[in-house]
């Protein structure tokens, strides 16, 4: 299938993980695709692995969470590719994974201001761009955290769960400009984030045994929900948040099973 051809993405935090992945995605269905953070190694390998591809990956440095940098990097992005079709807005950051009693109001802050303040930055200039194209798709990345508890990530849960009403909100807003706007909610998926809090893979295998599907989830997992949100596909969804967890947010002990 090639349903992005023709079509400009941009995604954020790109060079790892989950935006690597998406990227990729879109990538190999056609799609010019501008990967954007902080970290222009990162940014430069994911742009090498759609070598051979049908589309294209450009890396840029951005800080996501600076008003002026966001609005330069959209109006780039614009300025060099015609225009903005597809968005992704999945910079993120886990913060000190501490009680929140033990949490630095510094490292509260600094979690909001990523997660919550730079989708919000994105958002308002990626709309403003998709109006003047005509319309199209945006995606922000919630977590399982939003709706369910884990000790430890009381911010980052804060800003996710703030982030899924932002995202009703402004899918209301924008469904008249013809612009969707959704969010995917991951479970434990393995990323360099999640592994640098939980450990190795090894580590993660009770959140696996927790999962109705009873295993954690890969980067491509994600991309591939990404890429059904953003295509035509899924033309009549908006304001959603699609939860890409394998039954994490609905599993636990399953006793029927243990004694059958």
């Amino acid at each position: 299938m090639k349903r992005f051809k023709g079509k400009v993405a941009l995604i954020t935090g790109g060079g790892t993980g989950m935006g690597r992945a998406g990227a990729l995605r879109l990538a190999a269905e056609g799609a010019t695709v501008v990967v954007a953070g902080r970290r222009l190694a990162e940014l430069e390998t994911t742009a090498a692995l759609a070598t051979g591809m049908d589309g294209e990956i450009w890396p840029i440095i951005a800080d996501l969470s600076a008003a002026d940098e966001v609005e330069r990097l959209v109006a780039r992005v614009c300025a060099d590719h015609g225009g903005l079709d597809l968005a992704w807005n999945n910079a993120g950051a886990l913060g000190s994974f501490a009680p929140i009693a033990d949490t630095a109001i510094e490292d509260f802050d600094a979690v909001l201001e990523i997660n919550l303040r730079g989708t919000f930055l994105c958002l308002r200039q990626e709309i403003r761009a998709m109006r003047a194209r005509g319309g199209g798709a945006i995606v922000n990345t919630s977590s399982w955290t939003a709706i369910g508890a884990m000790p430890g990530t009381a911010a980052y849960a804060a800003s996710k769960g703030a982030l899924d009403a932002m995202t009703r909100t402004t899918a209301l807003e924008a469904g008249s400009d013809n612009i969707r706007i959704n969010n995917l909610a991951p479970g434990v998926i393995v990323t360099p984030m999640s592994l640098a809090a939980i450990g190795d893979e090894e580590a993660m295998a009770p959140f696996a045994n927790h999962a109705a599907l009873r295993r954690v989830g890969r980067s491509e997992d994600v991309a591939d929900a990404l890429a059904w949100l953003l295509s035509d596909d899924a033309r009549f969804v908006t304001g959603q948040t699609i939860a890409v967890d394998g039954g994490f947010s609905i599993g636990g002990p399953r006793p029927w099973a243990e004694a059958s």
